[in-house]
């Protein structure tokens, strides 16, 4: 393994209320998708991070590919003539509200040739998650690719980021996702997520039975500022949010906390399967601290603007 966390699935242009003039919303343009955020998160922290999706050629696919290069995110796909896909991000109470428009758009259009081609460079990490998971062929193809890493030996990260809108057919989706998560070694997801999920259970019976049903590792369930709860085989983990202080809106929070998350185990050398099993309790409050504080620092910026690794030192 070469050390590499490899990132799949959606990039898209947030258009993201800033302001109200009049009574109509301001929107400014901002790089995003959820996956593209966690790339982002983790190469600002040092980690030497891939971005395998196409990216559109066109004038919004452009400033994707700036974002990413100016992050220090190596992006190993094809640019395509296709459009890039758009979600209008509204915010009210700063909590943001999605509308998204993917239809024949570049980052949907991933080859298994290839997903093959990233295999065989044995990368240490796979994260993938959202939209790209939502419906599809490409979304069959990110599944097969998930579970073909695992079966080779590379840690597989999962974040459903579940967006209803964009969910065709609950029947297919929530199968895909229990599937996957019998094949992640890591597995965040937020309150809402699992709410959404497993609609007839509380929190912390559908947070157990989320651990009951899939394999072994690392799992985190972000509570907003409730915290955060953490479990491995061997632990379990409760911490507060990280205050944050001034918050401008929350965009982009989870996928700094997720990134975190992988970089904070690259960085104390939990590297295998076995080592997330071992997790200790101490342990997963320094990781799951270290996370919060990053997704706090991202909610002091406009949209996901993660913070550089200088931040989190203290």
């Amino acid at each position: 393994m070469n050390g590499k966390i490899v990132v799949g699935g959606e990039n898209l242009i947030d258009y993201v209320e800033n302001a109200v003039v009049d009574g109509i919303p301001q929107y400014s343009a901002n790089p995003g998708g959820s996956p593209f955020n966690v790339a982002i998160a983790s190469a600002r922290q040092g980690a030497d991070t891939d971005y395998i999706t196409p990216i559109s050629n066109d004038r919004l696919g452009k400033l994707l590919s700036e974002r990413l290069a100016s992050s220090g995110v190596h992006h190993n796909a094809s640019v395509l003539d296709d459009p890039t896909s758009l979600a209008v991000v509204s915010v009210e109470n700063g909590q943001p509200t999605y509308q998204f428009y993917r239809k024949g758009t570049a980052e949907r259009l991933i080859t298994k040739d290839h997903l093959d081609g990233i295999l065989n460079q044995k990368p240490w990490l796979l994260h993938l998650g959202s939209l790209a998971l939502s419906g599809g062929d490409d979304a069959a193809l990110w599944e097969a690719f998930f579970i073909q890493c695992k079966e080779n030996g590379i840690i597989t990260s999962l974040d459903p980021n579940v967006r209803p809108a964009l969910i065709e057919d609950r029947t297919v989706y929530l199968p895909r996702m229990e599937r996957m998560f019998r094949y992640a070694d890591i597995i965040k997801l937020s309150d809402e997520d699992i709410n959404w999920l497993y609609p007839d259970m509380g929190l912390d019976a559908a947070f157990d039975h989320l651990v009951d049903i899939s394999s072994s590792g690392l799992r985190v369930l972000t509570m907003g500022g409730d915290g955060a709860r953490g479990h491995s085989p061997n632990a379990e983990a409760i911490i507060a949010a990280h205050p944050v202080a001034n918050l401008v809106d929350t965009v982009g929070a989870g996928d700094t906390f997720m990134a975190s998350i992988l970089v904070w185990c690259k960085n104390h050398g939990i590297m295998t399967a076995d080592h997330l099993n071992d997790l200790t309790s101490d342990q997963l409050q320094m990781m799951m601290a270290y996370a919060a504080k990053a997704a706090a620092l991202n909610c002091q910026e406009q949209g996901c603007n993660p913070p550089m690794k200088e931040a989190l030192v203290s």
